[in-house]
This record gives C-alpha cells, sequence and structure tokens, in this order.
C-alpha cells in the first residue's frame, strides 16, 4: 500500500492533472486508507541578461526575489491542497530551491529521498522527437534517475 505520495507541481493547471488524477484515486479509499500527500514545487533563480558594451551580464536573483518566490511557491500549494485536505487527506507542501546547475528533475529525485515516498505522481505532456529533445521532460527523467515507482499522468490536448 503507498502511504506516502509526492506530486511535484509547476505550477500550471497542466502540471495538476497528475494531482486531480490522484484525488479521483484515493477518494475512493477509507479513511484509515488515505495516504500522506506531499506537494512539491521546485523554485530556481531566474537570471536577468542585460546587454552592455561588449557583450551581457548576467544577473541571478537575489535573496530577497527567492524569498518571494518560495513564498508565492508555498501559496500555490497551500491553495492546490485544500480540496485534499477537504477530504480528510494530510497534505504537506514542500518548497525547494533549486541551484545553479541542478536540474528540477535531480530536485525532485532529491525530495524523494529525503522525504521518503512511496510513490511520485507527475503530469507529462507526451511530447515526441524534436520538441521532446528540445524542452526535455522533467517527469522522464524523473522515472528513469529516482529509485521509486512514477505515475505519469498524460495529459490531453487542450486540457
Amino acid at each position: 500500500m503507498t502511504e506516502k505520495i509526492l506530486i511535484p507541481l509547476d505550477g500550471s493547471k497542466l502540471g495538476e492533472a497528475a494531482l486531480r488524477y490522484v484525488v479521483q484515486i484515493i477518494s475512493k479509499l477509507k479513511p484509515k486508507e488515505m495516504p500522506v500527500i506531499t506537494l512539491l514545487q521546485v523554485v530556481t533563480p531566474l537570471v536577468h541578461h542585460f546587454p552592455v558594451e561588449g557583450g551581457i551580464i548576467d544577473i541571478e536573483d537575489d535573496a530577497q526575489d527567492m524569498k518571494q518566490a518560495k513564498d508565492s511557491a508555498l501559496n500555490y500549494l497551500e491553495k492546490a491542497g485544500e480540496e485534499l485536505r477537504n477530504n480528510g487527506i494530510t497534505v504537506n507542501c514542500e518548497v525547494v530551491l533549486g541551484g545553479k546547475g541542478v536540474s528540477s528533475a535531480e530536485s525532485i529525485i532529491k525530495a524523494e529521498e529525503e522525504l521518503n515516498v512511496d510513490l511520485i505522481a507527475m503530469s507529462t505532456h507526451g511530447r515526441r522527437g524534436i520538441s521532446r529533445w528540445a524542452f526535455g521532460s522533467v517527469t522522464e527523467k524523473v522515472l528513469r534517475s529516482g529509485s521509486i515507482p512514477v505515475m505519469m499522468v498524460r495529459v490531453k490536448k487542450g486540457t
């Protein structure tokens, strides 16, 4: 039985497809069988590029910008978890600050290990070919590199 589920969210409605699917599945469980859900968002610093004579200067978000981003992400996760809480499900919200050179997938895998979860549920666009190559897939990287089962919820076009 899955006791702890990690659901990484990126702030988009498309990314919430896995959350909606998990809600449908676990709503059929008895109260004592309900898993603990952890909603996770990875926040990475933005790099602003400023053209100057002779090149470009890159300036990364400062500590205050990152605090605002983290607070915003936490508020989003709290709202995203309201329906689950209203149905008696325990919901934890985690915001992870990504670092330079650390992908969102790596941050999710690290959280998987630290939180000792049994399952990760993620949305996927189902991209193929050049689109997949150009944009990559956080979900696929987590699937291939993590150590626990990953439930991939494919998002239909127009959702």
